[in-house]
């Protein structure tokens, strides 16, 4: 045992009374308060920044696959909106038919067991939980098809072999109550809605039948499948998106803004009144994106 000692040699009796002051908290007391503490972390974790999601459907195969678990990113769409070609977790509305049937929540250990599992990426998903992939965003025109049975985005066709590797048939004609069909008639995405579409054709039940859906539904980005081990891999955005124009300014809801020259010669920029009624917007959508509460 070291003892503390002052000038003359001898133990200082002020450090061994404050030693003995402080006691050691026991094993059984400091380990419930390290799992409160963990447990607190891994809620604040799961409701703010980041979201394990389980697959229930083959809807977005083979790019994910029914029990995949996939990490979802619930930041990123507090700074910016979608871009074409992301993986989504998003809400449906009214028109999108659940996909799967959810028990309701029994006693508490139940409630609380489905916290948990939600919490590691094991939970029952939610009825009106969806993941899909952004095809088209706000002023977006989307149509299928071209002379190729290519899906097509302000005119441009897009290269979906990367990640499409079982597309509806086009012997079928359009059927806007049908998502079957490979075949839709163009659609001008409204304002403040994103048009989706799932990389299984055949089966995904999309807004080709289901209708657009509204960015504020956004949960987050999917950005990695983190389970099985044997499927670690990243949910990059496919460069066939890089060759799409924007679409007209019109067509967003918003304008260009105007340069007009003054009298002696200099400009004045002029700001729409659309644009800055866009910018109210996206400020009230951050305020309410704090205050959204997700379903597991």
């Amino acid at each position: 045992m070291v003892q503390a000692l002052d000038d003359s040699g001898a133990v200082d009796p002020w450090r061994r009374r404050t030693r003995r002051g402080k006691p050691q908290m026991p094993l059984w007391q400091e380990l419930p308060l390290l799992l409160i503490v963990a447990f607190c972390l891994a809620v604040l974790i799961r409701t703010f920044l980041l979201q394990a999601f389980f697959i229930p459907s083959g809807s977005m195969e083979d790019t994910l696959l029914v029990n995949d678990r996939v990490l979802v990113n619930k930041v990123v769409y507090n700074v910016r909106d979608p871009q074409r070609g992301e993986v989504v977790v998003f809400r449906g509305t009214d028109q999108w038919v659940p996909q799967v049937d959810v028990e309701p929540p029994g006693g508490f250990a139940d409630r609380l067991g489905r916290t948990v599992g939600d919490l590691i990426g094991y939970g029952r998903p939610g009825e009106k939980d969806f993941i899909k992939r952004v095809i088209g965003l706000p002023g977006d025109r989307v149509s299928c098809c071209d002379d190729e049975g290519r899906v097509l985005v302000n005119g441009t066709p897009l290269d979906e072999s990367a990640y499409v590797l079982r597309d509806s048939p086009l012997d079928l004609p359009p059927n806007p109550e049908e998502c079957r069909p490979r075949r839709f008639e163009e659609i001008v995405v409204p304002p403040g809605q994103m048009f989706v579409l799932g990389d299984h054709r055949q089966v995904s039940q999309d807004a080709r039948c289901q209708g657009t859906v509204p960015i504020d539904n956004v949960v987050g980005r999917a950005f990695a499948v983190v389970w099985p081990s044997s499927r670690w891999h990243s949910l990059p955005v496919p460069e066939t998106f890089d060759s799409v124009p924007p679409p007209p300014p019109a067509a967003t809801g918003g304008a260009a803004p105007l340069v007009r020259p003054t009298a002696d010669g200099g400009v004045v920029l002029v700001l729409p009144i659309a644009a800055g009624l866009s910018v109210l917007a996206r400020s009230a959508r951050w305020r309410r994106s704090e205050q959204r509460r997700l379903l597991p």
